[in-house]
């Protein structure tokens, strides 16, 4: 189990690497955060004791449920499920130090009370329906600005960019269109100069278009089953120097 889950997470890493020098960007922009969404303890720990120390959950209670085992262990935490504003105390219990996926006002207004309540400011994305998908979360992208105009008068969260999930599809154009939009809305923000917010962030992208992602400027890819399942490829799939992989 041990040697499969480093076996990918460097094949990872490798096409990361590789769709950086395809884009002309350098590898210390983009950031591989692992979802862990049904992936046990014991097999995080595995990463979290290799250095790679930036993970992400889906839901509240495997947050709590993981808590304990992995405290001791140095990591960042990243939420980036939809969040139901009965859990804001829970995000906050269990050390997120990230919220990806705020999408609405009544979330940020629930959870700017509760960091005031305790004396404490929270990172957060926010996050696009780049998809035109009703079953995808997200505000639409014609009312992202507005939203964080709004997100931007409470002073206990600090906006670090923004998030989507691209369209599942095999069509890689399509999927690229998804990335393209949150970039240009990126741009647009940056241009409207709203103070109190920043735009570094992009978190796009996953292990079946992470090339494509990096290629229209993610800073983040969330990749999860490709590290922690069984491995992904043979070691010649991106190592063999001797064949060309198409």
């Amino acid at each position: 189990m041990k040697e499969d889950i480093l076996h990918n997470l460097a094949v990872i890493h490798e096409r990361i690497k590789n769709a950086c020098v395809k884009s002309g960007r350098n590898t210390d922009e983009v950031k591989l955060l692992l979802a862990t969404k049904t992936v046990s303890a014991e097999r995080i720990k595995i990463v979290l004791e290799h250095g790679h120390t930036l993970i992400a959950e889906n839901k509240v209670q495997e947050l709590k449920e993981k808590y304990d085992d992995l405290m001791n262990i140095p990591h960042e935490n990243h939420f980036i499920g939809h969040l139901q504003t009965n859990k804001i105390k829970d995000i906050l219990k269990y050390n997120v130090t990230c919220v990806q996926s705020l999408d609405r006002l009544e979330l940020a207004e629930k959870l700017h009370q509760r960091l005031l309540t305790e004396n404490k400011t929270m990172d957060v994305l926010i996050q696009v329906n780049t998809s035109n998908e009703e079953s995808k979360f997200g505000v639409d992208p014609s009312e992202a600005i507005e939203l964080i105009r709004k997100v931007s008068h409470y002073s206990t969260l600090k906006i670090k960019g923004l998030m989507t999930i691209g369209l599942f599809s095999a069509e890689n154009e399509k999927v690229r269109r998804c990335f393209k939009i949150l970039k240009n809305l990126q741009q647009d923000i940056i241009q409207e100069n709203i103070p109190n917010i920043e735009m570094k962030e992009l978190s796009m992208g996953m292990s079946g278009d992470l090339e494509t992602a990096i290629e229209e400027g993610a800073t983040i890819v969330r990749v999860g089953t490709a590290v922690f399942g069984a491995r992904i490829y043979p070691d010649s799939y991106y190592w063999d120097e001797g064949k060309t992989n198409n």
